[in-house]
């Protein structure tokens, strides 16, 4: 993947990561990555966007690899980034997929830009902080238990929880994935990444924290804060899968945003976790593409 990097105001950096492997004739898909989990895909998403007709072009959040942290960053000030993102790549209407922390990116821009986007796909994604119907740490492992524990305590907690985990990640191997993530993985998921997926992941770590933390702190921080928008104005499709055995983002969150997303399309699948849940990607892209 091609990295592109757009001046804004400021003379703030935005990165993304371009798909230049994509079929002739492909439509735009706007991924947004996972918290900690930037930089270039090589695995089932990108052969998955290609099989479907899309050109994958992942948006590097603020605060991640050469993009220019954004401090106190909303969810839904990544919505023009995308715009500028777009503007710059002469692309009107696209789709978007957004994989764990990236969930709630993808419904952002779906439903601030629901002139341009058609649809949007929301892969193991995080419900709202403090919703009202959802425990919303119920069923998480005990790392994410710890991490978000931290992200309501404040700043000065999240920061020394993340810089400590950070010891342990910014050099994480394939070899090393499960021992570093042990709380956080279902059976379903060791499996998925002992079928060869593990150094991809481990890699995506790796490029996440290259730059510090910052990128992964502004994500926490701004998941349990309010998100900037109404989930109730969704205008366009969105797609939510979920999978049952998910340790790291639970059940819930899936079967909460299902229920509230006035034009939701849930595929709440039954023992799948939150790695596993990409093997079924294609049939979700194929969804996004006949939209178009």
């Amino acid at each position: 993947m091609r990295l592109r990097t757009l001046t804004l105001a400021g003379d703030a950096a935005l990165a993304a990561l371009i798909d230049d492997g994509a079929p002739a004739g492909a439509e735009v898909l706007v991924y947004h990555h996972g918290t900690p989990a930037a930089g270039p895909e090589t695995g089932p998403l990108l052969d998955a966007a290609r099989d479907a007709g899309f050109q994958l072009v992942q948006l590097v959040r603020p605060g991640y690899g050469p993009s220019t942290r954004q401090v106190g960053r909303r969810v839904a000030d990544v919505v023009p980034l995308v715009q500028a993102l777009l503007n710059d790549l002469e692309v009107d209407r696209f789709a978007t997929i957004g994989w764990s922390g990236g969930g709630p990116q993808a419904i952002a821009t779906a439903a601030l830009m629901p002139d341009r986007c058609v649809g949007a796909l929301s892969l193991a994604g995080v419900a709202p902080f403090g919703a009202e119907g959802l425990v919303w740490t119920e069923g998480m492992g005990q790392d994410n238990l710890d991490e978000f524990a931290a992200s309501v305590a404040g700043p000065s907690a999240l920061e020394g929880f993340l810089s400590q985990a950070a010891e342990g990640l910014a050099t994480v191997t394939g070899d090393d994935v499960v021992a570093q993530l042990a709380t956080l993985l279902p059976e379903v998921d060791r499996k998925h990444l002992a079928a060869g997926l593990a150094e991809g992941m481990a890699a995506q770590i790796r490029w996440s924290l290259a730059q510090g933390i910052w990128g992964w702190f502004d994500d926490d921080l701004a998941f349990v804060a309010d998100w900037g928008f109404d989930l109730a104005d969704l205008r366009v499709p969105v797609l939510v899968w979920q999978g049952s055995a998910d340790l790291m983002v639970p059940f819930a969150h899936g079967q909460w945003l299902a229920a509230r997303i006035p034009t939701a399309v849930p595929t709440l699948a039954e023992g799948e976790g939150h790695l596993s849940l990409v093997a079924g990607l294609q049939p979700g892209l194929a969804h996004l593409r006949a939209l178009r």
